[in-house]
């Protein structure tokens, strides 16, 4: 039962763009906070962005500027769009949802993703 599913993933350049998209399964009732957490070879996972319901966005430091999350709320889909890729972009990205923003911020998030792989050639 995966009820959070990516795409969008593969190999670019640097400096490429790359969308990346996920769908909650309609099963899923009351997500607010939706967005993307990334685990690069040999590093910690690491918060990307969140978007609420209401388009609140929250964005690491780390791609601000580069990467924008967006939201459609009537798809249930949220999207990465990343731009001015980098080598170190490089990482499995996993999807998450929860109802509770904070608890999509804290690492917790109560739905993840099966991940989809970003490879950022130099």
């Amino acid at each position: 039962q995966r009820q959070l599913v990516e795409s969008g993933g593969g190999l670019v350049q640097a400096g490429g763009s790359l969308r990346l998209s996920c769908a909650a399964s309609g099963t899923i009732f009351g997500i607010n906070a939706m967005g993307w957490y990334r685990q690069a070879p040999g590093k910690q996972r690491e918060l990307v962005a969140t978007i609420t319901h209401g388009g609140s966005t929250n964005v690491a430091d780390s791609v601000k500027g580069r990467f924008t999350i967006s939201r459609d709320n009537d798809k249930s889909t949220v999207y990465l769009q990343m731009s001015s890729l980098k080598p170190e972009d490089t990482a499995v990205y996993y999807c998450v949802a929860d109802p509770i923003l904070r608890r999509a911020l804290s690492g917790t998030p109560g739905y993840w993703g099966q991940g989809t792989q970003v490879t950022v050639s130099s």
